[in-house]
């Protein structure tokens, strides 16, 4: 489903990249926040994933990349305590983020389809209610979700 094989898909990435210390078993496409009352070592901060609260409250959007520098896929999750990357993109940049499968549903997203993520797990769903940040627009069909999947999207700087 995701466009090609790296969670940032631009060939020249316009946002920035941060080295970050991974807190807990996440998996790249996940949107992360710095865990609080965690210093970081090396000048690197411990990222968690996204947990304000409420799913779809606004926070700096920080997209957890595959880990390059072991190799490994977009589809591994970091163990916890590892080295990784965090991205912050740019308004119109495309990211592949991961869909959560939400258990006892047929999830389908269509082209333009606008995604909340889900506080907690980091993961993004369609937008429900009237959340304070729709981050990202879907653009490729999604059918049917079976597990957690990424999924191109564009950051829409919101």
């Amino acid at each position: 489903m995701a466009k090609g094989n790296k969670i940032v898909v631009a060939a020249e990435p316009l946002g920035r990249f941060l080295d970050v210390i991974v807190d807990g078993a996440l998996y790249p496409g996940t949107m992360v926040e710095f865990t609080p009352a965690t210093e970081p070592v090396n000048g690197r901060p411990y990222v968690r994933a996204y947990q304000p609260g409420t799913d779809g409250d606004r926070r700096a959007v920080m997209i957890l990349c595959e880990d390059e520098l072991q190799g490994t896929a977009a589809t591994v999750a970091y163990t916890d305590g590892y080295y990784g990357r965090a991205y912050f993109p740019a308004m119109g940049e495309e990211i592949n983020v991961l869909l959560k499968n939400i258990s006892g549903t047929a999830d389908s997203f269509a082209i333009g389809d606008l995604l909340i993520c889900d506080t907690g797990t980091g993961k993004f769903i369609a937008t429900t209610g009237s959340p304070e940040s729709e981050p990202f627009m879907v653009v490729e069909t999604v059918a049917a979700l079976t597990a957690d999947t990424l999924a191109c999207a564009i950051y829409t700087g919101h």
